[in-house]
């Protein structure tokens, strides 16, 4: 047993240092204005924050989170989402897939959120298109996000 221990910790520490993100910085924290319309619901905007941490190279996991106001039926919320964001090196553009819970203050509480959005990534200010699911109807969206 031992001797297939060493080998296998050398492996992984090999693997640790080739996944090793370049950037020294540990987190990124976006502000972000969002306005959507939902199919046969209306609008709904949104402002939220989102803090991301670098996962592989240009891959990075985060969180986003805010507050929401919808406009048929006028009702506020929190939207909530797990968000998996992919920034080509060399390049100013972002693919992002998000997902969570969304809690609103009347009607259904809790409503399922699935999207899928990309867009242009400066180094303090991004735009982008969101395309997703809002329970019970998709939505589309777009964004101004600032970095901190």
């Amino acid at each position: 047993m031992k001797q297939l221990l060493r080998p296998v910790l050398g492996g992984l520490l090999a693997l640790a240092i080739f996944l090793a993100p370049e950037r020294a910085e540990a987190a990124d924290f976006r502000l972000t204005l969002g306005g959507d319309y939902q199919i046969d619901a209306g609008a709904f905007f949104h402002l939220t924050g989102s803090v991301d941490f670098i996962f592989v190279g240009p891959l990075s996991i985060g969180t986003r989170f805010g507050a929401l106001l919808t406009t048929s039926p006028n009702s506020l919320g929190v939207p909530l989402d797990l968000s998996l964001r992919f920034n080509p090196r060399r390049t100013p553009l972002y693919v992002e897939v998000l997902g969570g819970p969304w809690i609103f203050f009347e009607g259904d509480v809790f409503r399922a959120h699935a999207a899928f959005g990309f867009g242009y990534q400066g180094r303090s200010v991004s735009f982008g298109l969101e395309v997703g699911y809002l329970q019970p109807r998709p939505h589309i969206g777009l964004r101004l996000g600032w970095r901190f």
